[in-house]
């Protein structure tokens, strides 16, 4: 990684501080036999595919009640038991979308981008993982929470990003929130109280960037040790502008490196270019591009070619990962100083074993089966073809209008198609910047999900031109996104389509 001297130096200083205080924090593993770990590769065991397979349709295929079918679709408030899923009756899912009770239903509002919650090979580690330990200790990764299968996670996770190492977190809001609040908790303790203004650490967030971040911010300001300063949505003259006036020495930006409202890239090069203008120290969330984006998966840094110049890499293991959790992937000096002063690590029970076992295994899986990160590209590029929806990911985002018609469009995609959705109103409330309230209808595309065109009639009931021609988009848009491996004969509401198998 490119040095960052005055980072460096103040990691340093902070742990030197947290040294003589007596506040440094250590992880020590506790050994778990695990034959899968004993082995000199740990991944040997493992069985990799060469294409889809059966098990793929399970990752876009739910089964819901009637009852809850109907209170979504009126927008019915829910605690989420209908009285209809407590016993057997969706035993077996065929018969239970048959019988009237029930209906199934294609996700199209998912992260698991890469179908790997329901590959076997992650399920089989789970499964096994189960066996030998149950959940594994419970309690902090401090206490006795962390295990040889958590080191070996991490291991993998630092080498995907090509870090010194790698700090796992409950989950990804945990992991931004444990980095920020660190930084921020670090600076009042190296100033020996309130810092002044321009002894605090400037914060430069961007205006859409995960409510994790905002929140990390706030607290890391509500501290007294940060001030945040929030650029236009991508805008780097205006990052510039903000750096160049301010007068405080320590500077972080922080930016999600793919959105996951709007679905757009980070200008990772341009960012890259303003770190060796004004020595910041950059951070990513890189949470929906790892495993979708690079070549072996390594997220959007290694998309753009900057691996080196991404000083921390925050993820999830929630997405395409198909799994749980969060992680932080960093120097070891830094992990150090995060899972002394982090709280929100800290003060959290470590993820169970049978996760952390599927976690690795994934990691595994996505970096062999590189067809499904080439299928899933190959999607994006099929969908912005047939519809003219200029997309750049796998997310995809329509701006529909107030928050009824975005949900009036989404209740017209379940009735007449019966696709799950999502939307979204997204009010941006960060300081300095105009608040941006939008209502979104969201699809993402998952390598589950295959291109064909075909022909569908669709009439809507409501008397709202906005939502009706947002929700025909979409249905155009989900009438050519097929999931792969239904029979023939699969109907949504009694509309016969066309699938296409690979």
């Amino acid at each position: 990684m490119e040095a960052n001297s005055g980072w460096d130096s103040w990691v340093e200083e902070a742990l030197s501080k947290l040294e003589s205080l007596k506040i440094l924090r250590s992880l020590r593993p506790i050994y778990l036999p695990n034959s899968q770990l004993n082995s000199s590769n740990s991944c040997e065991n493992f069985e990799f595919f060469s294409g889809p397979h059966k098990w793929d349709r399970s990752s876009v295929e739910v089964i819901v009640s009637e009852a809850t079918f109907q209170k979504w679709l009126h927008d019915i408030p829910s605690l989420g038991d209908d009285g209809r899923m407590n016993g057997d009756e969706g035993a077996d899912n065929e018969s239970a979308a048959s019988s009237g009770k029930f209906r199934k239903l294609l996700v199209f509002s998912g992260n698991d981008y890469l179908g790997l919650s329901s590959h076997p090979t992650v399920n089989k580690a789970a499964i096994e993982a189960a066996r030998e330990h149950g959940m594994g200790p419970r309690g902090s990764a401090l206490i006795c929470g962390y295990t040889n299968y958590h080191r070996l996670l991490e291991s993998s996770l630092a080498d995907l990003k090509r870090k010194e190492d790698c700090l796992l977190c409950p989950t990804g809001l945990s992991a931004n929130m444990a980095f920020i609040t660190a930084v921020g908790n670090v600076g009042s303790l190296l100033a020996g109280g309130k810092p002044s203004r321009n002894e605090r650490i400037a914060i430069f967030s961007d205006a859409l960037n995960h409510a994790s971040i905002i929140d990390g911010i706030r607290l890391a300001e509500k501290q007294g040790s940060a001030v945040a300063f929030v650029y236009k949505h991508c805008d780097m003259f205006h990052l510039d502008a903000l750096l160049s006036k301010c007068p405080m020495k320590k500077r972080v930006v922080v930016t999600d490196s793919l959105f996951s409202m709007d679905g757009d890239f980070a200008p990772m090069t341009e960012l890259v270019k303003l770190r060796k203008k004004h020595r910041f120290l950059l951070v990513i969330d890189d949470a929906h591009a790892t495993f979708v984006c690079g070549k072996t998966g390594g997220g959007a840094a290694e998309k753009f070619k900057c691996e080196t110049d991404v000083d921390i890499c925050v993820g999830t293991l929630s997405k395409a990962a198909g799994c749980h959790g969060g992680f932080i992937a960093c120097s070891k000096k830094w992990k150090l100083l995060i899972q002394s002063r982090g709280r929100s690590f800290i003060f959290s029970t470590s993820t169970p074993v049978p996760v952390v076992a599927a976690a690795h295994a994934a990691v595994s899986v996505a970096k062999e089966e590189r067809w499904r990160r080439i299928a899933i590209w190959k999607r994006v590029r099929d969908f912005q073809a047939l519809t003219g929806i200029p997309v750049t990911s796998p997310i995809i985002s329509l701006v529909v209008g107030s928050e009824g018609k975005a949900l009036q469009a989404s209740r017209s995609l379940s009735l007449s198609l019966s696709l799950s959705t999502h939307t979204h109103t997204h009010t941006h409330t960060h300081t300095d910047i105009m608040v941006r309230h939008v209502s979104l209808v969201m699809l993402f595309i998952t390598v589950v999900i295959t291109v064909y065109q075909a022909p569908f009639e669709i009439r809507f009931s409501h008397n709202c031109n906005q939502a009706a021609n947002s929700a025909t988009k979409l249905l155009q848009v989900c009438c050519i996104c097929m999931p792969l491996n239904f029979n023939d004969d699969f109907k949504i509401c009694r509309s016969s389509f066309w699938w296409s198998y690979l």
